[in-house]
């Protein structure tokens, strides 16, 4: 049977934002209808929830369960990992992470992405040692989740419904990132350089270090607020399809979330896309 999903995958960084309530959520939709709103209008979705605190697997199944069968979620690594430890001693954070639930999204798990704060500036030896620690597969983190810290207990979830490949996209936010050093380990570990859009504000890195392709679009003139008009919507859809064209299977999401842009934006490109 043929793989029904996508191999573009274009939503919105998050769905909760009071802002959006009855501009782009109808008035007097429910707030536990949001998600499956949503969904119905792209097809994926960055959880950013997760970025915060550990999420529960009720959760986690609640939103696998809310969305079409083809939707792909995905998932933001914590900040507890990423601004508070700064990637260094964190397997038993890790094993807490991929404990939480995340394995219970299946098939609809797309890639996990790690945004890291602009004060880490890049250092061979930590990144090199925190890919080493990621795991690969989704039998990989499973194992690794079992070595979960123990206020875990009771509240986590540890299998994996098959052996998938578990994919990896990080998003430094400092420009010391900009080092060939980098993109070779990336392509050592087969993950993905995040090509972000941030106004100027943030490194661009436009490298093909593995088989997929990750965007995040923070705003092409005003951080998180400015849309995209046509030109700049033509201009995803161009790198979109050129990665396509390629063989590689393409993951946009936008975070220009402030005026309520992002859905737009997304259903914007995904009506382009799918004009074939």
């Amino acid at each position: 049977m043929a793989d029904a999903r996508p191999r573009y995958h274009v939503g919105m960084s998050g769905w909760v934002y009071a802002p959006w309530r009855g501009v782009f959520y109808p008035k007097g939709l429910k707030h536990d209808e949001e998600l499956a709103y949503a969904a119905a209008h792209v097809n994926s979705i960055e959880i950013n929830g997760s970025f915060y605190s550990l999420q529960r697997p009720s959760s986690w199944q609640r939103w696998r369960d809310t969305v079409p069968d083809a939707f792909v979620f995905s998932v933001k690594g914590p900040r507890f990992i990423t601004h508070m430890r700064r990637l260094e001693g964190v397997e038993e954070p890790l094993a807490n992470f991929f404990a939480s639930g995340l394995l219970a999204l299946g098939a609809k798990l797309g890639v996990v992405l790690w945004q890291l704060p602009a004060s880490i500036d890049f250092d061979v030896d930590v990144v090199r040692s925190f890919l080493e620690v990621l795991p690969k597969t989704t039998t990989e983190a499973a194992t690794l989740a079992r070595r979960r810290s123990e206020r875990m207990h009771g509240r986590e979830w540890l299998d994996t419904d098959a052996e998938r490949p578990l994919r990896h996209a990080i998003e430094p936010r400092s420009h010391t990132f900009d080092d060939d050093r980098f993109a070779q380990l990336l392509t050592e570990h087969g993950v993905a350089a995040v090509l972000g859009d941030s106004a100027g504000k943030w490194p661009v890195l436009e490298w093909v270090t593995t088989d997929f392709a990750y965007a995040r679009l923070h705003g092409d003139t005003e951080l998180y607020a400015s849309g995209y008009d046509a030109e700049g919507i033509a201009k995803w859809e161009e790198w979109t399809r050129s990665h396509l064209d390629h063989g590689r299977e393409v993951y946009v999401y936008f975070d220009n979330d402030m005026k309520v842009r992002a859905p737009f934006d997304a259903m914007t490109l995904l009506d382009r896309l799918r004009a074939d």
